[in-house]
C-alpha cells in the first residue's frame, strides 16, 4: 500500500511537471483590434469581445495551441503597434494594399469587399448627391483613402475623421455629417436594425481583407498555413453564414485557399 502510494505520488509530480512544461510551451497571441468594428469584433451586451475577426482568431489560436489577449486599438494606431512587436497580429478588416505591404506583412485573405456610403434614410441617396456635403470617413482607413482621391470628382466640401464607426454614426443622426464612407459589411450590420439609416451606395474597390503582421515575421507564415486548413475544412465558410447569414460565394476569398499577399 506504500509502495502504491509512492507511486502515485510520483505520477502526481510527473503529471504536475508535465502540464506545467505545457503551460510554459503555450504561447499568448496578442491581437490588436478596433473594437466596435462590427460584425468584425465588438463588445456584445454582457461585455464580451465577440465578432468574425474575434473568431477567426481563437480558431486560428486553437490550432496553434495558443491564448489569445486581445488589445483594443483605434484602427489607426494597429499599424504602429504591430511594427513595434507590441502586438502579434492586427485584425479590424483590414484591407491589403501594396503600400502596407512595403512595411507589414499579411496573411492570404479571407473576406472580399467594397466601400459603401451610408446616410440618414431621408438624406442624399447617392454619391452624386453628396455634392457640396460634408462626408465622414475612418482616420487612415481605405475609406478615407478613397474620399481625399475622388473629393474633387464628387466635390464633398469636407472630409472629417473618426476614430471608428460608433462616433461617426452619432455625427450623421445628429446631421454634423452628411453620409459616411465605409467598409460596407460593416455598414450593412450595423443599418439593420436601424430604419433611420441606409446603406445608400456600394462602391466597388475590390478590397480584400486579412491579419497583419510586423513585415516578414514567421508568425504570417504559420497562421497562413492554418488559415489553408480553415478554408479547406469549410471552417472559415461556417464564420461567414453565422456572422452575415448567408453562404460565401463558392470563388470568394473566405473559401479559396491563395497564396500569401506580396508585392513581387
Amino acid at each position: 500500500m506504500f509502495g502504491h502510494g509512492m507511486r502515485t505520488t510520483a505520477l502526481a509530480l510527473a503529471l504536475m511537471a508535465g502540464s506545467a512544461l505545457s503551460a510554459a510551451a503555450q504561447q499568448t497571441l496578442t491581437v490588436g483590434a478596433n473594437i466596435g468594428n462590427v460584425p468584425w469584433e465588438f463588445q456584445d451586451d454582457a461585455g464580451e469581445f465577440v465578432g468574425f475577426e474575434i473568431d477567426l482568431v481563437a480558431a486560428v489560436a486553437e490550432r496553434m495551441g495558443a491564448e489569445v489577449e486581445t488589445v483594443n486599438i483605434p484602427f489607426n494606431g494597429l499599424f504602429s503597434a504591430v511594427q513595434s512587436g507590441r502586438i502579434d497580429i492586427a485584425t479590424s478588416s483590414i484591407t491589403i494594399t501594396d503600400a502596407r505591404l512595403e512595411s507589414v506583412t499579411f496573411a492570404q485573405p479571407y473576406y472580399d469587399s467594397d466601400q459603401s456610403l451610408t446616410a440618414l434614410a431621408e438624406g442624399p441617396q447617392s454619391l452624386a448627391e453628396m455634392e457640396g456635403k460634408v462626408v465622414g470617413v475612418d482616420t487612415g482607413s481605405t475609406g478615407d483613402m478613397w474620399a481625399t482621391e475622388n473629393q474633387a470628382e464628387y466635390g464633398f466640401s469636407d472630409i472629417r475623421r473618426y476614430e471608428g464607426l460608433a462616433p461617426a454614426m452619432l455625427d450623421l443622426q445628429a446631421g454634423r455629417i452628411d453620409g459616411y464612407i465605409s467598409d460596407i459589411p460593416a455598414l450593412q450590420y450595423y443599418v439593420v436594425d436601424k430604419p433611420q439609416l441606409a446603406v445608400v451606395e456600394r462602391i466597388p474597390t475590390g478590397e480584400k481583407y486579412s491579419m497583419m503582421f510586423a513585415k516578414d515575421a514567421e508568425l504570417a507564415t504559420q497562421v497562413n498555413a492554418v488559415l489553408d486548413d480553415l478554408k479547406t475544412e469549410g471552417v472559415l465558410a461556417q464564420l461567414h453564414e453565422k456572422w452575415f447569414g448567408v453562404a460565401p460565394d463558392a470563388d470568394s476569398s473566405t473559401v479559396t485557399v491563395l497564396p500569401m499577399p506580396s508585392l513581387d
